[in-house]
């Protein structure tokens, strides 16, 4: 747990943004609750504020190809199991995709942010590339329900093509289909393995959870 507490003055408002800093180092997909107490105190915690109060959630996303990320236990990080709850069922369903695996790429892809955007050029909550987007008829990447339904008609094609295993679908999902094909499983790049490593264990986890 990590909480910290900045006053009025400029000193404490200076140790309110150290918190923020060791925040953002402790984890990339961090949540942190600011709010000002009735003492006019500036609050930064990763505990949500009583119900009373109006605040600010502040989000440090880890992408999937931020290779600051593997130092982050995926072990750990919360779960989001309630965004994007209407469109990630009706994808899951129309492409007999499970939920679980579609939120735990979503979360290693974009940690639920719509309007995520890779160095590479993908974008949206499951990160398609532009060329992909063609493929599936994705309209707008940074709509969720087009950027879910089009993500998860995509990982339905790659099990499809891999036997429906499903190490060689995410690895397809993160270096293309070609790659994988290649080298005749995960191809050997270190961000491919540690994908996939994130998204079994975070896919596990959802299905924990739901």
């Amino acid at each position: 747990m990590v909480q910290g507490i900045a006053g009025k003055s400029v000193n404490r408002m200076a140790a309110a943004a150290a918190v923020l800093l060791l925040v953002l180092a402790a984890s990339a997909d961090a949540q942190v609750y600011k709010w000002v107490d009735e003492n006019g105190i500036v609050t930064f915690s990763n505990i949500a504020p009583p119900k009373d109060r109006d605040f600010q959630v502040l989000r440090f996303p880890c992408y999937a190809a931020d290779p600051k990320c593997r130092s982050i236990s995926w072990e750990k990080v919360p779960l989001n199991t309630q965004a994007f709850r209407a469109e990630i069922h009706s994808a899951s369903q129309f492409n007999a995709v499970d939920e679980s695996l579609i939120r735990a790429i979503i979360h290693a892809e974009s940690a639920y942010q719509p309007d995520a955007q890779s160095p590479k050029g993908a974008q949206g909550l499951m990160q398609l590339m532009p060329s992909t987007q063609v493929e599936l008829n994705v309209s707008d990447p940074f709509d969720p329900g087009d950027n879910i339904r089009g993500g998860a008609h995509y990982i339905s094609r790659l099990l499809e093509e891999f036997g429906g295993n499903l190490d060689l679908a995410m690895a397809a999902y993160n270096a293309g289909p070609n790659a994988v094909t290649k080298y005749g499983g995960i191809p050997p790049y270190d961000e491919t393995r540690e994908y996939v490593r994130r998204v079994k264990i975070l896919y596990r986890r959802y299905q924990q959870a739901l």
